[in-house]
């Protein structure tokens, strides 16, 4: 979960926090959160879906608090309770080179985990609207995308209630640790489509400062 560097800090380092929706706090994550996000990312309903699956608590600690992915997560708080974590990685996109410049730093990769005590009420959406929000109006991006297993039906339905695009269906193009070829799908968003979508789709934005999840690490 890298987030590009800008001078000395990173994108969320920009912005006030935190963020509240209508039933969450988003933050950034902190070294503290790694029991947290634990609690639900080593059950194996979970875990099946991620890029990495670390057998203990201290390895999976190794992971979470490498300062690279620390900069580019976000935690969503219910109550204070932390029920799911966020991927938000700045990237560049492809230019040819005498544009290169312009392309620095314009899109970003989502990615999201999700503890299934609190799944089926509407939270991950919340998080995922804001998270939207979060990219298109107060850092200027002009592109997200997402990616995840065919499998993972959950997620590529959250990317289609927000509003994502799907781009692509790719078929038995990654290698599961089971040892089988999984199909995967790739969602998009511009930040022109995000504008012009319905209410449905982007959801009331709360002006207060809260590898594929999928895969996501």
């Amino acid at each position: 979960m890298n987030c590009q560097d800008v001078g000395m800090g990173t994108p969320l380092d920009a912005l006030a926090w935190p963020r509240r929706t209508d039933r969450l706090t988003l933050r950034p994550a902190t070294a503290d959160d790694v029991e947290a996000t634990w609690r639900f990312r080593r059950r194996e309903d979970v875990s099946h879906w991620l890029t990495r699956s670390p057998a203990t608590l201290a390895e999976y600690r190794m992971l979470f608090q490498d300062p690279d992915r620390l900069a580019g997560t976000l935690v969503a708080e219910l109550d204070g309770t932390v029920v799911g974590d966020l991927m938000l990685k700045v990237d560049d996109a492809w230019a040819q080179a005498e544009v290169a410049g312009q392309a620095r730093g314009v899109q970003a990769e989502l990615g999201w985990v999700w503890d299934p005590g609190h799944a089926g009420q509407g939270y991950a959406t919340e998080a995922v609207r804001e998270l939207l929000r979060l990219c298109f109006e107060d850092l200027g991006l002009r592109r997200v995308t997402a990616d995840c297993f065919a499998g993972n039906v959950s997620s590529w339905r959250l990317m289609e209630r927000v509003g994502m695009r799907r781009e692509a269906y790719t078929v038995r193009d990654s290698l599961h640790r089971s040892g089988e070829w999984l199909d995967g799908m790739g969602y998009a968003l511009l930040a022109d489509e995000w504008r012009t979508a319905g209410p449905g789709a982007r959801g009331a934005a709360d002006p207060r400062p809260g590898g594929r999840q999928g895969r996501a690490s």
